[in-house]
């Protein structure tokens, strides 16, 4: 903190920081300030959210969910899981039970009773009472209610819900009824003013207000979400994002915290998503979505480097499942798939939301960057279904070499280890150290390429390291079980 000795500067400072308030020019002058610095310091206005909230609010809904337990069996979910559910979504707090269980020896083990489950939000997007939530939200749950900002309730119907968008629609009884107007994703602006209206805690309606933070954040999810600083917590899940225009534009998902509660930042399914799955819904019940059978992960600029790449763009292919649209297509493990069907692939995440979109049993074609240059495959869009779990295959090796520049010792594969790991070429660790090790590289992992060269034998491994230059990263094809990846490793660091 920079300190000023001069004594009327420091009264200034003492003044304004205590009272907060605004000096004449004359009080301005007397301190031995230019009176000009009143003006240059007034205080731009903020906007006024009150018109839009009552132009807004009643479209806004909340939405509470029961279920139904026999006597003795307890609240649903219980401690553990309501906390994990707490801290990994804004699910809502559970309210407690609005009447007692029966006395013993009143109820008869067949009899259920409906206890609640939780709170959450939600909007009206049609005026015969269609409404958009989250999929947390409604999850698990018996019956749905749903009350209007009027206090009119209803008892609503989930059409369908899909876990990978957090999206649900449910459906109410009703005409005439508020709705929302859907907002254009192609014009929103990080930085500009964004309100949240919902129930936190329970407490309906609650309207607060902040900014867009960034347009498509990564999270790691299926789809990018909207991030902004608007507070949020448990209840809001469900609720609209809306911007000064009064459209929604998201709604609000998930919360980084430390704590449980409302930390600054706050995510929201992008509204055009959620519009595209609710019509799915709507429709089939479910949502349909393409699939390639490839598992992939990003491209770093090390990586882009060591492969030629101009920069780090596409999604490197990190495993093919076997029998899948890709490997069909000709898609091997290693390749950085940077178009599709034309589209340019900037990050990994853009594939797996273009070819979801895409609807199963099109013909498209990847461009993919192997071994540097550029091929065109042709594949055909599958539906995507359940992942399968894949068993790790690990093998053990006896040490018949040194210790090479990478800190790697390596040993050829069998014939029967190929067919059983279904590789054509490829080396083994049987040692990692040094470099190698601080990569990540670990014994049992499979080095199928180096740069853009293929592996066949430990003995063209190591004339390959003999060659490589010190200091200057080099890009290692791992595979490590069914997953593979370029991992870059500078040499001669020692181990």
């Amino acid at each position: 903190m920079k300190i000023i000795s001069n004594t009327k500067h420091i009264l200034f400072v003492i003044l304004l920081g205590a009272t907060g308030a605004f000096f004449s020019p004359l009080a301005l002058n007397y301190l031995g300030l230019p009176i000009a610095t009143a003006h240059a310091a007034a205080p731009v206005g903020l906007p006024d959210f009150s018109d839009l909230v009552e132009r807004v609010g009643p479209a806004v809904v909340n939405i509470r969910t029961t279920e139904k337990v026999r006597p003795g069996q307890g609240m649903p979910g219980g401690d553990d899981e309501e906390m994990q559910e707490f801290f990994r979504r804004f699910f809502g707090v559970p309210i407690p039970p609005r009447q007692q269980p029966a006395p013993r020896g009143k109820t008869t083990p067949d009899q259920e009773e409906e206890v609640p489950r939780g709170v959450g939000s939600g909007f009206i997007i049609s005026a015969d009472g269609f409404v958009l939530t989250n999929a947390h939200v409604v999850e698990g749950a018996d019956d749905v209610y749903v009350t209007l900002t009027d206090k009119r309730e209803y008892k609503a119907k989930i059409i369908g819900a899909d876990k990978r968008t957090d999206v649900a629609l449910v459906k109410i009884e009703g005409s005439n009824l508020p709705r929302l107007t859907i907002g254009d994703l192609n014009r929103v602006r990080a930085g500009e003013w964004v309100i949240a209206i919902g129930s936190p805690f329970g407490l309906e309606n609650t309207v607060t207000a902040g900014i867009i933070s960034a347009k498509a954040r990564d999270t790691g999810d299926y789809l990018p979400l909207i991030q902004t600083d608007v507070a949020v917590n448990p209840g809001n899940s469900g609720g609209p994002l809306i911007n000064m225009r009064g459209e929604v534009i998201g709604i609000n998902s998930q919360i980084y915290s430390r704590s449980g509660g409302y930390m600054g930042i706050s995510f929201a399914v992008p509204i055009d998503e959620a519009i595209r799955v609710s019509e799915q819904l709507k429709t089939s019940g479910k949502v349909t979505r393409g699939r390639i059978g490839v598992q992939i992960g990003e491209v770093t600029r090390e990586v882009a480097e060591t492969l030629g790449l101009q920069r780090a763009q596409g999604a490197l292919v990190q495993r093919v499942e076997s029998g899948s649209p890709a490997e069909k297509g000709g898609v091997q493990p290693g390749d950085i798939i940077l178009k599709f069907n034309g589209t340019q692939i900037e990050k990994s995440s853009d594939l797996p939301r273009l070819v979801g979109n895409t609807k199963p049993g099109t013909k498209t074609n990847l461009t993919v960057w192997r071994k540097g240059a550029t091929r065109d495959l042709s594949v055909t869009i599958a539906e995507m279904e359940v992942d399968k779990p894949v068993a790790k295959a690990e093998k053990k090796f006896k040490p018949d070499q040194p210790v090479n520049i990478l800190g790697l010792v390596v040993n050829d594969l069998t014939a029967a280890q190929k067919k059983e790991l279904k590789v054509e070429n490829g080396v083994v660790v049987e040692v990692a150290e040094g470099a190698a090790a601080r990569a990540g590289i670990r014994p049992g992992d499979l080095i199928l390429r180096i740069n853009n060269t293929d592996v066949t034998d430990s003995k063209q491994f190591n004339a390959l390291v003999s060659k490589l230059e010190a200091k200057r990263s080099v890009g290692l094809l791992v595979r490590r079980g069914e997953s593979s990846q370029f991992v870059p490793v500078k040499p001669g660091n020692g181990p």
